[in-house]
Formats: structure tokens, C-alpha cells, sequence
């Protein structure tokens, strides 16, 4: 009893802080991406060629409507910058499904890292294809200069919508510890194309019928979408929209954890 007392108080000791978090790991996570070109120049195209495709000449009136601080433009750059950040983080969260195929889980069980620190680290690292859609979507907004806001406020969503997109890292990784490595696309796909149309990023939540505004409030991308676009309408702020941020990015982020450590038990 006094052996087994005496190691477990060691392990306790050699523990590593924050699970075994730190930013070496992070650092090599995000550089093992970047050479993924692949996924690198998927996630930065899509979202441009399609804010590309809903450009106007600059004599269409709909590029003068006023938009709270801003212009039509500039709300819609906002949302198709959400749509290609989520897609990019969701998608790198569910590539852990090819890591499972190799083995990867197997090895985790080695190390000192806990699940909680490895999911956050897959997580941050996502934020690198996040970054680059945000980025591709806004240059294009302002070398075509028909986005129109306030300067501050092209730095406060952008900062908001790549912070955000961080929801979809979690559930990405969810799917990708559920699904095999060859389903996990298509499912993706699947999961997030309505959680678009339903949490109004494509026609807003106050143009749909009562009964369907209703159901979407309470849909993933429902309170993202209103917080990203708060700082330019200029509307009251609700707490709903915080609400339903934090309870869909809690209940994503267990998800993971718990498939992550059903995942390493098997192995």
C-alpha cells in the first residue's frame, strides 16, 4: 500500500502543468499544417472565388445600402469570411479521423498529454486556416474597395469571426473521432451547409417566417453570427447570442473529449 501510495504522489509531482499543453507542441501542430498545401489553398479559395462571384458593379444601388456603420458589402464580406473560417477550422478539426487510421490515438496513450490539452492544441491550430480565409476574404474586400466600414471595425470582426470560428474546431474533432477517415468530408459538409442557411448566413434570421426563427435560434451558428455582425449593424446586444455560443462551443468541446478518450481506451 505504501509502494503504490508512493507512486501515485510521483506521478502526481511529474505531471506536466495545464496536461501537458504547451506551445512547442502547438508550434509543430501548426507547421505540420501549413504543409498540407492542399487543405491550405482549399480553405483560403473557396471562400474568395465565392465573395468574388457576389461582387457588384459600383453603380448597383445595392452597394450603397447602409448597413448599420457600413454598407451591403461589407455585411455580406462578414458572413462569407464566418462561412469559410467555420468550414476551415471544422475541416481541420475532422482531419484527427486520418490520424486515427494511422495509429495516432495509440501513441497518445503514452504520452503525458491529457485530452483536454490535446483537443485545445488541434484546436489553436486550426485558427491557422481560419486566419487565412479571414484574411483572403477581407483583402478582397478592400482592394475592390466596395466593402465599406469604419477601419476599426474591419479589425474587430475580423478578429471575431477567426476567434469564433474556434466552435467549429470542436465539432469538426467530435465528427472526425466518430467517422471514419473516408466519410468524414462528405459529413462535414453535410452538417455545416444547414447550420449556414439556418443560422442566417446566407438570409438573415429576420426575413424567415415565425416558427423557423424560432427553431434557428437555437441551432450552432445562430449566436456567432450575431455577435461577428454586432460591431457593424450596431443593434442591442443579446444575451442569447452569447448563450448559444457558449453552450454549443461547451457541449462540442466535451463531445471531443469524451470520443478522444473512448478513442485512446480501445487502443
Amino acid at each position: 500500500m505504501t509502494t503504490q501510495s508512493s507512486l501515485a504522489d510521483a506521478l502526481e509531482r511529474t505531471a506536466p502543468p495545464m496536461g501537458g499543453f504547451n506551445l512547442t507542441i502547438l508550434r509543430l501542430e501548426v507547421r505540420r499544417l501549413l504543409r498540407n498545401r492542399r487543405t491550405m489553398i482549399l480553405a483560403i479559395a473557396v471562400p474568395a472565388f465565392l465573395f468574388l462571384g457576389l461582387e457588384r458593379s459600383d453603380s448597383s444601388a445595392d452597394v450603397h445600402q447602409i448597413v448599420g456603420q457600413g454598407n451591403l458589402t461589407a455585411f455580406e464580406m462578414i458572413s462569407i469570411a464566418l462561412f469559410g473560417a467555420v468550414f476551415a477550422t471544422a475541416t481541420c478539426g475532422a482531419m484527427v479521423s486520418i490520424e486515427r487510421t494511422l495509429g495516432w490515438s495509440r501513441q497518445l496513450r503514452v504520452t503525458p498529454a491529457s485530452p483536454t490539452a490535446y483537443i485545445a492544441i488541434k484546436m489553436l491550430t486550426s485558427l491557422t486556416l481560419a486566419a487565412g480565409a479571414v484574411g483572403a476574404v477581407y483583402l478582397i474586400g478592400a482592394a475592390t474597395k466596395q466593402a465599406s466600414m469604419p477601419t476599426y471595425l474591419w479589425l474587430i470582426t475580423g478578429i471575431c469571426v477567426w476567434i469564433g470560428s474556434l466552435l467549429f474546431s470542436a465539432l469538426g474533432l467530435f465528427i472526425g473521432y466518430v467517422l471514419p477517415s473516408e466519410n468524414v468530408t462528405q459529413i462535414i459538409s453535410l452538417v455545416l451547409m444547414p447550420c449556414c442557411f439556418a443560422g442566417g448566413l446566407f438570409i438573415p434570421v429576420s426575413q424567415f417566417s415565425h416558427t423557423y426563427a424560432t427553431l434557428a435560434k437555437f441551432t450552432p451558428l445562430y449566436g456567432l453570427n450575431e455577435l461577428v455582425h454586432y460591431p457593424l449593424v450596431g443593434s442591442h446586444l443579446q444575451w442569447l447570442w452569447v448563450l448559444n455560443l457558449a453552450a454549443w462551443l461547451a457541449a462540442f468541446t466535451l463531445g471531443a473529449v469524451w470520443q478522444l478518450r473512448r478513442d485512446t481506451a480501445r487502443v
